[in-house]
């Protein structure tokens, strides 16, 4: 694979290059990146941005959160849904996992229910995914006076060989305040590897191929370069058994050694990425307890989810402020 990567960087300098970059989109198998062909009526990339806004901190916080099986039975429940709505609104970016609503309808009114206090909350959706009748979606809910989406640049990753049941959800966010030159700008890469043993390895053995294939887009798109890519979700496994990814030079993880589901047994949800590149991270990072936050029942806290929301924080400037601070902390209300 890092030949191939080295030969489509070479390819890129050619004559060729500015065609396969306007006109195709990255992908991945088991012989390494492929590029497919973009859609001729695909709208092109732009990202919209705003004026600065005030800041109290030059921290962001991004999230990820599995709500198991979050369809209409889940948004029936004003209880659950003002906790989860709660947990959203602790944070800048979160990546949500297992949407099995049937319609559209229920990540509008999450994100309209977050809203009702008076935030301005947004999302992007991926597409239903998944190899039998119970499809799944990925989805990004953020805070737009905080970061803003390039909503031309989401993409599931390309999976024609079919080695992932949920492939991989980007997207492209910076942060708002700063200026331009000086914002952190970062790739989030959503992640639900499937739980079954064979299938949750294969999986594992092609994440660090979909790091690469995310940070090496810029080879033939320099309009994509990006070398902040995180991924982040539900891995369904500890940080010690990331396969390929775990074994990546200057990897790092958020979360380690810490229960990430509500029963407070295992650990299957993490945020990862290239701590020589991500600079950004403050060494902040932690998993919030429902029970105690909420104080709700063990019972309760599994009508929520049977995850928990994890978290790491990041400079709001591009290379970071200052030397990184170990420690992990509950995130506050806001």
């Amino acid at each position: 694979m890092r030949r191939l990567l080295l030969l489509l960087l070479l390819a890129g300098t050619c004559a060729g290059g500015w065609y396969a970059a306007t006109n195709y989109d990255v992908s991945f198998g088991p012989n390494g990146i492929a590029w497919k062909p973009r859609d001729p009526n695909a709208k092109p990339s732009a990202a919209i941005f705003g004026p600065p806004v005030t800041r109290s901190g030059d921290s962001i916080r991004i999230a990820s959160f599995n709500i198991q099986v979050f369809g209409q039975t889940k948004s029936s429940k004003p209880h659950v849904m003002n906790v989860l709505a709660d947990v959203v609104r602790r944070f800048d970016v979160v990546a949500i996992q297992e949407i099995r609503a049937k319609d559209d309808t229920v990540i509008p009114n999450f994100v309209a229910l977050i809203n009702s206090t008076g935030r301005n909350y947004d999302y992007v959706l991926g597409k239903r995914e998944g190899f039998t009748s119970s499809k799944e979606q990925y989805a990004y809910i953020f805070d737009t006076a905080s970061v803003e989406v390039d909503r031309g640049g989401v993409y599931s990753v390309g999976d024609p060989d079919k080695l992932f049941q949920r492939p991989p959800l980007v997207a492209w966010f910076r942060v708002r305040g700063p200026p331009a030159d000086r914002a952190f700008t970062f790739k989030l890469v959503n992640v639900h590897t499937d739980p079954d043993k064979a299938d949750l390895e294969r999986e594992l053995d092609h994440l660090d191929d979909v790091l690469h294939a995310v940070r090496n887009e810029g080879v033939l798109d320099p309009g994509s370069d990006e070398d902040d890519v995180i991924l982040l979700g539900d891995f369904n496994t500890d940080e010690r058994n990331l396969g390929p990814l775990g074994r990546e030079s200057n990897i790092a993880w958020a979360i380690a050694g810490t229960p990430t589901n509500t029963r407070g047994t295992k650990q299957y949800d993490n945020v990862v990425f290239k701590r020589w590149t991500t600079v950004e991270f403050t060494g902040k990072s932690g998993v919030l307890d429902l029970r105690t936050e909420f104080k709700l029942t063990d019972e309760q806290a599994l009508e929520v989810s049977d995850h928990q929301p994890i978290w790491a924080e990041f400079s709001i400037y591009e290379g970071g402020t200052g030397t990184p601070i170990a420690g992990r902390e509950q995130p506050a209300a806001r």
